[in-house]
């Protein structure tokens, strides 16, 4: 074997997506964020706890803190109310009172947080990096191309977009423009069933497997009516052919937690513990979907564990926060309940919200310092509530 050495340093030049992936770099297109101005407290500080509570006493009604399920437990503490995105964005609208709503979630929610809620509202991301790489994976400019791709093959006009509510205000506002509506994991059959009723095809954006879970394991289509668009491939990687003859489109997009839960982990977790009830998110790979006994949106599991008798022992593939939750809310009701997977797999992006950072959003709006807020401007607001209200009009 030769072994090649030098004194000189290798003149290698990183790739931007090396760069961005290294964190030494930001997309400006991307929903993610690029950095949290202003001095965070230790996360050692012993005081957080108290900091945390003395802020928001002092900002009372001025202040509505949101907290996604997969949040952290230090932060789900301070909530005034926990649920999934389009609930939390629902519950901060119900609240005009409230002159600052800070959402403990990511990008997208706070978006959708500020579509819905009043102009005299103003929607805080404690931190701005907090993103989601299922999000970050349908840009507006490749929808477009997307789209121009349907023209030309002379089915745009029998298309209609479904975009999953974890998009950014940009996608919202592309599928609102262009006659279609947005959904939830919880109402995303309803929303198809909608969209088959305005024209012959779904353009699914941007999560493939809740695309295709809900196409064919509820709707009993095949898996051979749908496609995959790749947006990093030419044309998307599909003929026109393939487009006229597909029902659904699906979006190369995917849940980066989700898509780590196997068949083998589902095969595993049956031979480790005879008789558990294996209980999965549909943002899960169809073959995972397919091997488990139940499958629901992130209420439809709460719900599921609250109506399970003692006793039972439940495998749960969703983000671990929210399992180590409910494990722990329902060990005293004698109900196991374990993470599908044996590797830890928290949501990265979701994690970024720690208790630092909403100390010091909090004591940022006391001092009557507004950070981090989070804008959507007025043309892509009003299509994006257009395929919100199309969703809110569902049957």
């Amino acid at each position: 074997m030769r072994v090649v050495t030098t004194a000189q340093p290798l003149d290698v030049q990183p790739t931007p997506l090396a760069l961005l992936l290294l964190g030494r770099e930001a997309d400006p297109k991307s929903e993610r964020g690029v950095e949290c101005p202003g001095d965070l407290p230790s996360p050692s500080d012993p005081d957080l706890v108290a900091r945390a509570r003395a802020a928001k006493e002092k900002l009372g009604d001025k202040v509505f803190i949101l907290g996604h399920h997969y949040q952290r437990d230090e932060v789900i503490e301070f909530a005034d109310v926990t649920g999934d995105s389009f609930k939390l964005a629902k519950d901060a609208a119900a609240r005009p009172e409230a002159e600052y709503i800070v959402f403990c979630g990511v990008h997208f929610m706070a978006e959708s947080a500020d579509i819905l809620t009043s102009d005299d509202q103003k929607v805080v991301l404690p931190d701005l990096a907090a993103g989601c790489s299922m999000a970050d994976m349908a840009t507006a400019e490749q929808v477009a191309e997307c789209w121009d791709m349907l023209t030309e093959a002379g089915v745009a006009d029998v298309t209609v977009p479904v975009s999953y509510m974890n998009s950014s205000a940009d996608i919202k506002a592309f599928t609102g423009k262009h006659g279609g509506t947005i959904c939830t994991s919880s109402n995303a059959e309803r929303a198809l069933e909608w969209a088959f009723q305005q024209g012959e095809k779904i353009l699914f954006l941007p999560d493939q497997h809740l695309g295709r879970n809900t196409a064919v394991r509820d709707m009993g289509m095949s898996l051979d009516d749908c496609v995959l668009y790749n947006p990093h491939k030419p044309n998307g990687g599909l003929t026109v052919e393939q487009l006229r003859n597909a029902k659904m489109i699906l979006w190369r997009g995917h849940c980066s937690v989700h898509g780590r839960f196997s068949v083998d982990s589902v095969n595993d977790v049956r031979a480790r513990i005879p008789g558990v009830n294996v209980l999965v998110h549909p943002e899960c790979k169809h073959e995972v979907v397919a091997a488990a006994d139940y499958v629901g949106s992130t209420e439809y599991i709460i719900k599921a564990l609250e109506a399970a008798p003692a006793g039972s022992k439940w495998a749960i593939g969703t983000e671990l926060n929210l399992v180590r939750r409910l494990a722990n809310r329902f060990a005293a009701q004698d109900k196991e309940v374990v993470f599908l997977d044996k590797t830890v797999c928290f949501c990265s992006t979701m994690n970024r919200i720690d208790l630092p950072h909403l100390v010091w959003t909090l004591e940022s709006l006391a001092e009557g310092n507004l950070v981090n807020e989070i804008r959507v401007d007025k043309e892509t607001e009003s299509f994006a509530k257009l395929a919100l209200e199309r969703m809110l009009a569902l049957p």
